[in-house]
Order: C-alpha cells, then structure tokens, then sequence
C-alpha cells in the first residue's frame, strides 16, 4: 500500500526521516501548535538559498477568527457558481501530456478511491477539494506571496524556502500540507488579509498534528525509480 517502510506521526530524527515521512497530510486535529515553535520554523527556513540573495518570500501565520473569516469566504466563493475566479500565474500546464498526465491522474484516482468517492461523484468530489479552503482543519493556515515583479529564478528560490518549512515541521512532530489550490481565490485572499496589490499569492500551507485516525492520512504517493530518470554520464 505504501512506497516507504514505515509513517511517522512524531517527530523526525534525521534529515532523512523528515524527507520520507514528509506527505500532504489532509485532515488534522485542533491541537494547537505552539506559536514560538512555528516561529522558528520559519525563522530557520530562511537559511534557504536565494539568488543574491534577494529572500523573494512573505509568510501571513493565520490563526483563530482571522483564519476562520477567510476559510468561510474562500468556502462561500467555491460553492457559488456564479464567482468566476482565475489564477494569477499558472501552475499547472494548459494541456497535458505524459508521463504526467497519468501520474496526475493516478494521485486522484487513489485519493478518492481511499476516500470511497466513486467517479463522476460530482458532489462529493466538489466537497472534498473544497477542504483545501478550510486547511484540512488545521488550527495554523500558512499563506506565501511573493513580488509580481521577481522572475522565474525566484520562484524556483521560494520553492526550497518551502521545502525547508516542510522538513522542519517533521522535526518537531508536526505535519502539513503544501496549497497550490488557495491561489485560486487570490482576490478573495487578498481582501481578507489585505494584501498589497504587488504581491503574488504563491500558495498556502496547511500546519499542525496529523489526525491518526483519518483514513485519509493513510495515503502515500507513489515516486517513480531512480533509473526512470536519472543517467550517470562518464
């Protein structure tokens, strides 16, 4: 069932253990996390290497009614069918080929077959995805922009900035889950936290203790070997 040897709810004890045990958790417990704790993980993240040095990101922690208040805009934007929302840069491609096409799908397909929502569930499907807009009921809501004006090189930059967050949070017991899917409402995130018109909302994070006794946990991503992409030269 699973592509790693073991899943680990605590607290990682090497750098390796936090990269294998490091999943998209998607449903959590309202435990909250200390907040000196998030603040070093932050803290320490920023040891991530930047071209020049630039430090292209910026972090909002969202916590209690603030949080509460956007997960029920960005929830009542998703349900109405008259909001039409679009992404400000594009995260996925506009037409898919292979092999991602199917990887992507696969990751579905395992999803809600875990979570026994059969295709074409439209409803329930809409329900699920719609949990990416209350953080999987994590008490701590990340949320990244970065400058519109900053290049490709930045973005590749904030993406281990991100990585590092990830990793750290294993160290100290925690889970999370990176979401691209709040860029989506970007307007209705931008309202709410009163963001400034030149940043970019790169994505938001889900922190906190994973839930053990969510079946949804239970699922690990499959990676493809080593010799599907990789050539020694020499």
């Amino acid at each position: 069932m699973s592509d790693h040897k073991y899943i680990n709810y605590s607290s990682a004890k090497s750098v390796t253990d936090a990269v294998n045990t490091r999943r998209s958790i998607r449903a959590f417990t309202d435990e909250l996390p200390p907040m000196n704790v998030i603040t070093q993980i932050i803290e320490t993240a920023t040891r991530a290497p930047s071209g020049t040095n630039i430090q292209p990101w910026k972090v909002y922690v969202l916590t209690g009614e603030t949080q509460k208040s956007l997960c029920a805009a960005a929830c009542a934007a998703f349900d109405d069918p008259e909001n039409k929302h679009q992404i400000e840069v594009s995260y996925y491609p506009e037409k898919w080929i292979e092999p991602f096409l199917s990887r992507r799908r696969k990751i579905g397909w395992d999803l809600y077959g875990l979570l026994g929502i059969k295709k074409g569930d439209r409803e329930k499907t809409h329900q699920q995805h719609k949990r990416n807009y209350l953080f999987f009921d994590a008490p701590v809501g990340l949320m990244f922009t970065i400058h519109r004006d900053l290049a490709t090189g930045s973005w590749l930059d904030y993406g281990m900035f991100l990585q590092n967050i990830m990793l750290l949070a294993r160290e100290a017991g925690l889970h999370t889950c990176p979401q691209a899917a709040w860029s989506d409402y970007h307007k209705v995130v931008k309202a709410q936290l009163h963001i400034d018109p030149s940043e970019v909302i790169v994505c938001g994070m889900a922190v906190g203790y994973a839930d053990k006794d969510a079946i949804v946990n239970d699922l690990v991503s499959h990676r493809e070997d080593v010799s599907e992409f990789v050539r020694y030269l020499g």
